[in-house]
């Protein structure tokens, strides 16, 4: 009887509440707000630069220096308010379009949100957590390519694992081409959140850049103490809350149905187009329509929906749950993407195996940028239950320890293997090439552990003459024997990048060897070699017709006749970067670019 009692009462309170006026209810709100405004102490606003670069996609730079490292962007302006090309700012690897164009690059994954629009990032630590009142991010030379701007709730220097990690998106907006490379101080207008932070992550995306992006700080600007707006901040009330109605909402699926009134036929079409016109869907609206009526679940689920899957622009939601969730509609997966998904603990080893045992068997690609949470036992799985794999990226996976990589030498039809920033060593590498003998793209680019490229170079030749490009960005210790080897072996390249490889040198005619042994070249960088001379350009206006990119960056013995004579034999040439060419002034680079409009010339600058 009390219990019938208490329920009556109850009932009888919620209904009179509901009942209540919308003013009466504004009334209300006013005074707790009120009554919070006057027990808030003020705080006063902390600004803080970066204290610490704790992670990022790519750089410039060289892993064991700091010139155009991403590690810059940490502690007070190296260079700001200047403007141009300093080695002392933080640089991401690529920019503009002409980076995916490249054959090396892998096509587009469908269903990627149109609002998703990073290709990089870099995640930096500050001293104090504060509620964040502002984010001003100092460019110093083409800016425009900051998207995002998220907050962390994990402190990053805390010893305590984290718990529940979660990110909330400070600013975002689309891409941009600011009018002028010039410096400018970032500072857009962000969202309040209700955790303090002390870890920012920004987002880039350079495609429409004439050039590099240079960032030379972050600043943070915030407060204490939560701001009053956080603290007495209550849902805006709805009109419908006010009314007496009990009504349950309708079935909103119904409209589907079979036989259903209104349903238009829907469900007389062919399975095949409802299966096509839901394949427009993003990954989120196709498992929200899928809840809307047993029909649409039926197409929502069905595995010809997850043949490809990029997970990447959901990398803070992401975790062993959600994978799981998926793995019942993904038996028929071919290429999946993961990048940056994973860290600080939303995915383990336990979910990661059990996805890829119940969803690896038809897989045909794999990326797997910048996961963390990678470990020997989860290469393992992949060379375990991946049979037919073609294509692996593990660029940026920093973490994971050198034993881990002799698995991949079981993958045998591997053609496209990104190992850019690891720490594979020579022992591994050769057994891979040993083994994966379809290679076709390789990027062993700031692999900085391999302690012979020779060697590597010799076995390239022996083992992989389909490779059509290969990426030895940084690596210290090529020498013109290697590179002879390499192309009497590999004579298919198309794409060479031997940027920043000190030890070659023009005067033992390895440029010009390479000219007359790769003529399907395409894309060629020999970034910051000094000794790079007219005769090298020569033989490759002479050899390489097909040539689109090239990157001569910091030579001081090419001459501008023989860019012209470049120019006129390569008609399919696109990129021409002759930044620090003692010998090519900005008025050399205007006639050749009035003669040759088609031709995007760069010629970076300092000031």
């Amino acid at each position: 009887m009390l219990t019938l009692l208490s329920m009556f009462y109850y009932i009888c309170l919620r209904r009179r509440s509901r009942s209540g006026t919308r003013g009466e209810a504004l009334t209300s709100r006013r005074a707790v707000e009120s009554s919070q405004r006057a027990v808030l102490p003020v705080s006063v606003e902390v600004e803080q630069y970066a204290k610490e670069v704790l992670d990022f996609s790519s750089h410039y730079g060289s892993e064991n220096s700091m010139s155009y490292t991403m590690w810059n962007l940490a502690g007070v302006p190296n260079v700001y308010p200047s403007s141009g090309d300093f080695t002392q700012t933080a640089l991401f690897r690529a920019y503009g379009t002409w980076w995916e164009q490249c054959a090396s690059a892998p096509p587009p994954f469908r269903r990627t949100p149109k609002g998703f629009y990073s290709q990089d990032y870099i995640e930096v630590g500050f001293e104090e957590p504060v509620y964040p009142t502002g984010v001003d991010v100092l460019e110093t030379y083409y800016p425009g390519a900051v998207v995002q701007i998220l907050a962390c709730s994990h402190n990053p220097f805390s010893q305590n694992p984290p718990t529940d990690v979660r990110w909330e998106v400070l600013w975002s907006g689309e891409p941009t081409k600011v009018l002028t490379p010039q410096a400018r101080q970032f500072s857009p207008t962000i969202k309040h959140i209700n955790f303090p932070t002390n870890l920012l992550r920004l987002e880039v995306n350079s495609s429409l850049l004439n050039y590099y992006t240079e960032l030379d700080a972050v600043i943070l600007r915030g407060v204490k103490e939560r701001p009053m707006l956080a603290l007495y901040k209550m849902p805006m009330i709805d009109i419908s809350d006010l009314s007496d109605s009990e009504e349950e909402l309708s079935d909103v699926g119904g409209p589907f149905r079979q036989g259903g009134a209104g349903s238009g036929y829907f469900d007389k079409l062919p399975y095949e187009l409802i299966q096509l016109i839901l394949s427009h869907l993003t990954l989120p609206d196709l498992s929200r329509l899928a809840q809307s009526c047993k029909l649409l679940h039926q197409h929502c689920c069905d595995p010809l929906q997850y043949t490809q899957l990029s997970l990447q622009p959901y990398w803070a939601r992401l975790n062993d749950a959600a994978l799981g969730h998926l793995q019942s509609r993904c038996t028929l997966l071919q290429r999946l993407n993961l990048s940056w998904t994973g860290n600080r603990g939303a995915l383990t080893l336990t979910g990661f195996s059990s996805f890829l045992k119940a969803c690896g068997l038809s897989l045909v690609c794999l990326e797997l940028s910048c996961c963390h949470f990678l470990n020997e036992a989860c290469v393992e799985v992949i060379s375990e239950t991946c049979p037919g794999l073609q294509e692996l990226n593990l660029s940026s996976c920093d973490r994971l320890q050198p034993p881990s990589f002799t698995h991949i030498s079981k993958l045998t039809r591997l053609r496209r293997l990104v190992l850019y920033r690891t720490k594979i060593e020579q022992t591994a590498i050769l057994t891979i090439l040993t083994f994966c003998i379809e290679l076709r793209h390789l990027n062993l680019g700031s692999c900085v552990m391999i302690e012979d490229y020779d060697v590597v170079a010799s076995m390239l030749a022996a083992r992989s003459s389909f490779l059509r490009s290969l990426d030895l960005w940084r690596c210290k210790n090529l020498t013109d024997r290697g590179l002879l080897e390499l192309v009497s072996g590999c004579r298919m390249l198309e794409e060479l990048d031997l940027g920043w490889c000190p030890t070659l040198q023009s005067s033992t005619g390895c440029f010009q060897n390479l000219a007359r042994g790769l003529p399907r070249l395409r894309k060629l960088f020999l970034t910051a070699n000094r000794t790079v001379c007219d005769s090298d350009i020569e033989a490759l206006a002479t050899c390489c017709p097909s040539l689109q990119h090239l990157d001569i960056l910091g030579t001081r013995l090419v001459s501008s006749a023989s860019l012209k004579k470049l120019l006129q034999s390569c008609p399919q040439l696109l990129l021409l970067d002759v930044s620090f060419c003692s010998q090519i002034d900005t008025r050399a680079v205007q006639e050749l670019s009035g003669v040759f409009p088609n031709v995007s010339i760069k010629k970076s600058f300092t000031q």
